[in-house]
């Protein structure tokens, strides 16, 4: 390869990535020229300076692109071009029953797009599972591709994903809902419109952006202030210190190594690889979305917040606000409110629900799941229909709630990958809100009860059976039981005593910390455990992810649930000492104070220039100090 194919061709060993150093060599001839077309004094028209500026960094955004997957490039091109066209349809037609058939043609061709590449080998499976079928899959484009090419130039035995394709396609969907709604004006320039779909910085793992939000900024002239200078290179360093310092050598150094292979490892030693991981896979998401927000900003594009300390949570709905925000209002808005939020139910809950049981009980074999499921179905649609309005006030928004988040959970569990792995990890998030959702309106005397009922509950079922996966939950149980009992005879001491509270506000201060630094804990920990599903299914062929995910996370189970040989934790503690201290020193700046963050951040934006300069050139030496021999892809990439 000479040395110009390497520069401009397309390497699928080597795609473009924010931490090689050929991508800061790329952005600086951008930006460069980025800077020269908004200073040229020759180009005095605000509105032509501003389309030209968009031009230009179309086509940069689809070198960038090109660089990353290639000709899949032809997709991303084919979807700008099918949604800005019927975006059109739609808004000349808005008053019309066709926008709406327009709106789904548009809907159907993204999904379509997106389920043929991301889920073609998950939705093969399982109809050969459920029907017994030997159906195999076919790679349509690749084929198409061999009749325009010399033949068996691609191959027709495997779908490749297009990197990037679950963030763009929901970018176009929203686009045509949002126009659909009346909520935008159609982009009336296709270049503009193409540039929206494909802005480089967040193309292939997000933010999600919005129409709404982003479409308006290709009209506002361009301004960076110096805070806003400072600010962006301050994203910039920290996004890659976070994914190069902190999630790489986490997962380099133990993760990898752990998960690869379970049962190498003790119990204690897969634990601590697992919440490591929920480390890693922050730092390494939140560490991409710093960057490209960073540099955004710097060519005067604000990019929306996508992570807000999300381990400081208190309960799992709170996570999910503060988690991947993007996908958690794009799923909001365009999945769970219109099923319906906590307003109604209707077909749609209904269908995806029953759809959820049947490929269930098909699956497991266990059809008689059905009957219940059933029985719980009419009883949701006849108390829907015919309860007085008085008796379902309340309990209506809690049972609504419950119905369309838990659909919203899997789907979205679905989304970040074609794994029974991955929908099992949405489905256990969607319970643990609904659980945690009830938990909050019971009385603190049902609480003690119904904890005290289920961790004997699982005791004895450890005791009978002495499985791991039942012991795993019986020591579970029983550290969130002894923190229930503390509280409960706290909240006997107090419930009828404001005196006591007035008299002793110290140490009501210091029980309300404690209290709260418990429920994060307790958060943490069950975000984590269910990331030994999401972990186990990343970075799999799709052919094989099913087996190999399940086959992962039960070994992992086993060793963690198993007996331990407590002699090992004082030699891993040693023998991987700045692993530990890695970990530890991450979750420590991860809950420090948010004024805290804010503070340095704005300190470091107002420093002098040249200073700057010392400490930008210090810091990239010290983080490539940890750049290991291969390359690590950003995980967000496979989605």
């Amino acid at each position: 390869m000479t040395f110009w194919q390497s520069i401009l061709g397309f390497n699928a060993e080597s795609p473009l990535l924010f931490t090689q150093f050929y991508f800061w060599a790329f952005f600086a001839l951008v930006y460069a020229l980025f800077a020269l077309i908004m200073s040229s004094p020759r180009i005095a028209n605000g509105r032509q300076k501003l389309h030209l500026r968009n031009v230009y960094l179309l086509f940069v955004s689809w070198f960038f692109y090109y660089k990353t997957s290639g000709l899949f490039l032809l997709i991303l091109a084919f979807v700008t071009l099918s949604d800005w066209i019927l975006a059109g349809r739609i808004k000349a037609n808005s008053q019309k029953p066709i926008a709406k058939v327009f709106l789904c043609l548009s809907v159907v061709i993204d999904l379509g797009l997106l389920a043929y590449f991301k889920y073609a080998y998950f939705f093969t499976n399982l109809i050969n599972d459920l029907f017994g079928t030997g159906f195999r899959v076919f790679d349509v484009f690749a084929y198409i591709g061999n009749g325009f090419a010399e033949a068996g130039r691609f191959s027709v035995d495997t779908i490749v994903l297009p990197v990037g394709i679950s963030f763009y396609i929901f970018q176009v969907i929203s686009y045509t809902a949002d126009v659909f709604r009346g909520r935008i004006q159609p982009v009336k320039n296709i270049l503009d419109f193409g540039f929206y779909v494909s802005f480089f910085p967040q193309l292939v793992a997000g933010p999600i952006v919005r129409a709404e939000e982003f479409i308006p900024q290709l009209y506002k002239p361009f301004r960076l202030s110096r805070r806003a200078f400072g600010i962006a290179v301050f994203w910039i360093l920290n996004g890659l210190a976070k994914k190069i310092i902190m999630s790489d050598f986490l997962a380099v150094n133990i993760i990898d190594r752990v998960f690869n292979n379970p049962l190498l490892f003790s119990g204690f030693e897969n634990l601590f690889a697992l919440f490591a991981y929920s480390l890693q896979v922050y730092a390494d998401f939140s560490g991409y979305t710093d960057i490209a927000i960073g540099v955004a900003m710097l060519m005067g594009f604000y990019l929306p917040m996508n992570f807000n300390s999300p381990y400081k949570s208190q309960n799992p709905q709170e996570f999910w606000r503060r988690w991947h925000m993007s996908l958690g209002r794009w799923l909001k808005t365009y999945l769970y409110i219109p099923l319906g939020g906590n307003r109604r139910i209707g077909f749609g809950t209904y269908f995806w629900w029953s759809l959820i049981a049947f490929v269930s009980a098909a699956l497991t074999g266990w059809w008689w799941l059905l009957i219940p499921f059933a029985a719980f179905m009419v009883g949701v649609f006849v108390w829907n229909k015919w309860a007085s309005s008085k008796a379902k006030v309340e309990s209506q928004k809690l049972l609504y709630s419950n119905l369309n988040s838990f659909i919203t959970q899997v789907l979205g569990g679905l989304w970040h990958g074609a794994s029974w792995n991955f929908i099992i990890w949405g489905g256990i998030n969607g319970i643990g809100m609904i659980v945690e959702k009830i938990w909050r309106k019971m009385n603190w005397h049902v609480r003690m009860a119904t904890m005290s009922g289920l961790t004997l509950m699982l005791c004895i079922f450890d005791a009978v059976w002495q499985l791991p996966v039942w012991r795993l939950f019986a020591v579970w149980a029983a550290i969130i039981w002894i923190g229930t009992v503390i509280r409960y005879i706290y909240w006997l001491i107090t419930k009828d005593n404001g005196k006591w509270k007035m008299e002793n506000g110290k140490w009501e201060n210091i029980t309300q910390s404690l209290s709260k630094a418990w429920a994060i804990g307790q958060t943490f920990a069950f975000i984590t455990f269910t990331r030994l599903f999401f972990r186990s299914s990343s970075n799999l062929d799709p052919a094989t992810a099913n087996e190999v995910a399940w086959a992962t996370a039960k070994n992992m189970v086993n060793q963690i649930g198993g007996a331990w040989n407590n002699a090992i934790i004082p030699d891993f503690l040693w023998e991987y000492r700045w692993v530990v201290a890695m970990f530890v020193a991450g979750m420590v700046i991860h809950w420090l104070p948010t004024n805290w963050k804010r503070r340095y951040r704005l300190a470091f934006s107002a420093i002098p220039l040249w200073l700057m300069v010392i400490v930008v050139c210090v810091a990239i030496v010290v983080i490539y100090q940890f750049v290991s021999a291969e390359m690590q892809p950003f995980i967000y990439f496979q989605f």
